[in-house]
């Protein structure tokens, strides 16, 4: 079998067991985007499981062309790309997953004097730490240490030794930057977080970490309306969890620090809460 059928095999069995894979080209980064796609002139695929409006049928947009869907993978314009593939990648996020890529033999043995044991993937020139549990992807959070899960991508290079563990709040704490010295540093909120009492409509705890993990990237990434991303992050994280009695102030904490990172105020972040509960008649 020649080594773009193994690539195509690889990736079809990878989407199989439900994680979203792409092509890469030489230089192991994905295929540039197609004429339609130029500029991301189609409006893209902003979404973790290629549910964006883009209707390419191409492996367009990196990252987020990542699917588990074997039509799609199989299909004319995809099976040209694992022709010239050198790799297949994976969506960590996508997948449910952290992959933290450590790039050299120091960062490895940073790893294994500071975090939790879990399954490992020899790479060319290190080691890749595969954690269960998706976070925001960051790189070069310390020398030779990135991490990789929401709209990033990661290498496929086999299923490596080790039992696989949950990702843990060492991997997390990696993410957060140093509070600024302008601006005051986040307080805990003082909104009741408890909500509802209503019957809860997740179907697993996942379901409800992935969409506070997607919030905190939807405050985190906005460049401009600050005041409105955060108010209506907060209305939809409401919308979807509010009512159930999941929501805790854990969770609501996470949003908050997330809102006053960019630099929002408690008092600022505490009427957010309390207009968007209001629209929503809680």
């Amino acid at each position: 079998m020649s080594a773009p059928n193994s690539h195509l095999c690889t990736a079809l069995h990878l989407a199989a067991a439900g994680v979203p894979v792409l092509p890469l080209r030489a230089g192991k980064v994905p295929f540039g985007n197609c004429r339609r796609c130029a500029d991301n002139a189609c409006g893209g695929r902003p979404n973790m499981r290629n549910a964006g409006p883009c209707a390419c049928p191409g492996p367009c947009h990196a990252w987020a062309a990542a699917t588990t869907d074997l039509d799609v993978i199989q299909s004319g314009v995809w099976r040209r790309a694992w022709v010239r593939a050198t790799a297949v990648a994976y969506h960590p996020g996508g997948a449910w997953l952290t992959v933290v890529d450590l790039d050299n033999a120091d960062a490895v043995t940073w790893a294994r004097e500071n975090l939790p044991a879990t399954q490992t993937v020899p790479t060319t020139r290190g080691e890749h730490w595969v954690y269960l549990g998706p976070m925001r992807s960051v790189n070069a959070v310390r020398p030779g240490v990135d991490i990789k899960s929401t709209m990033a991508y990661a290498r496929w290079l086999g299923p490596g030794t080790g039992t696989m563990t949950t990702l843990p709040a060492e991997v997390r704490a990696l993410a957060v930057k140093e509070p600024s010295t302008v601006r005051p540093a986040p307080h805990a909120p003082t909104v009741p977080a408890r909500v509802g009492d209503g019957e809860c409509r997740h179907r697993t705890p996942a379901y409800l970490e992935r969409g506070i993990t997607m919030a905190e990237q939807r405050i985190t990434e906005a460049r401009s309306a600050i005041h409105t991303t955060v108010y209506r992050t907060f209305l939809a994280v409401l919308s979807a969890h509010g009512r159930c009695g999941c929501l805790t102030d854990a969770h609501v904490a996470r949003l908050f620090t997330a809102a006053q990172t960019k630099g929002e105020s408690p008092r600022h972040c505490t009427d957010a809460w309390t207009n968007a509960r209001t629209a929503l008649g809680m």
